[in-house]
């Protein structure tokens, strides 16, 4: 090849390099927008929900005063506002309890993710055991995780060391509530390998490993990623709950039963610590999203 040819190839990459650019610059931008008009929308219909129910006075479907509906500006300012008498501001409070509240839900995360993975592969692989222990997985999820809750608590802590017992409990208790998607998901994504893929990697011999690494992981990944969003914000809510029988007050669940207590006279503080859990989730839900635009460059084909 010669120079000026591949100096015209040179240009021709930088300019398709600077049009993809562009393209991604334009599509994030796009975004951002939806997102920022969404909230906007949001915020203008709480707030004129608010002024117009306390100008008519209505009470369909609730009605609106400083306990129910509180201000936004209200709940804004309780950020500012000392937590307690001579106290940091309850932003920085809520701060370090969502620190906390998230290595619980991180380590839940990892946990469940990684058991509902594990368990999904092994039921693909054998029909007997995905008839046999599928309709039990899923009895599971009916039990409602309050009432398991206080016996993760007592079953887990003694058996952990003292650096973990207390949070590692609820880090569980999170699990809980997230395998189960991945579980679920991990399952149809591995089955919905090509089959001809199969039958090749079978004509080649290849062993069990093998096919489940090179064909049905791959073909997994858009089903588990889908998984991993609903459990990233699923192992968020686990940790929340986990907090409220086992007596942590570190966590943002410590935070809501102390709130809860006082919500008939300071019900900002308690709305201040729901935004603050649901921002947690959201973060949880970006981190996986980031992560499978990363991996998943092509989602397999699906067939009808």
């Amino acid at each position: 090849m010669s120079s000026g040819a591949a100096n015209a190839a040179s240009v021709q990459r930088s300019a398709a390099a600077r049009v993809t650019w562009r393209s991604r610059l334009r599509g994030a931008t796009h975004r951002a927008g939806l997102i920022a008009l969404t909230v906007v929308a949001l915020l203008a219909f709480y707030e004129g929900y608010n002024w117009l129910w306390r100008a008519t006075g209505w009470t369909w479907p609730f009605p609106a005063d400083d306990t129910t509906l509180p201000h936004l500006w209200t709940i804004f300012k309780a950020f500012a506002d000392p937590a307690q008498v001579n106290q940091p501001s309850l932003f920085s409070v809520l701060m370090h309890k969502a620190l906390f509240t998230a290595k619980e839900a991180f380590a839940g995360f990892v946990l469940g993710a990684l058991f509902g993975f594990a368990l999904g592969a092994v039921l693909a692989h054998s029909k007997l055991l995905q008839r046999g222990f599928l309709p039990y997985i899923v009895g599971s999820q009916t039990i409602p995780i309050l009432a398991i809750a206080p016996m993760v608590v007592i079953w887990v802590n003694p058996k952990l060391p003292a650096g973990m017992q207390g949070w590692g409990a609820v880090a569980v208790i999170s699990a809980y509530l997230t395998f189960f998607p991945v579980a679920v998901n991990s399952l149809r994504g591995l089955n919905s390998a090509d089959p001809r893929m199969l039958e090749l990697m079978r004509t080649y011999a290849a062993s069990t490993w093998t096919v489940l690494w090179k064909v049905r992981f791959p073909a997994s990944l858009p089903y588990v990623f889908s998984a991993l969003k609903v459990a990233a914000t699923a192992s968020v809510v686990g940790a929340i709950i986990g907090e409220l029988p086992s007596g942590l007050q570190s966590g943002l669940g410590g935070a809501i039963l102390n709130f809860n207590q006082y919500y008939s006279i300071e019900p900002q503080e308690l709305w201040a610590t729901n935004i603050v859990a649901a921002l947690l989730g959201i973060i949880f839900f970006l981190a996986v999203l980031g992560a499978e635009k990363a991996v998943v460059r092509r989602a397999p084909e699906r067939r009808a």
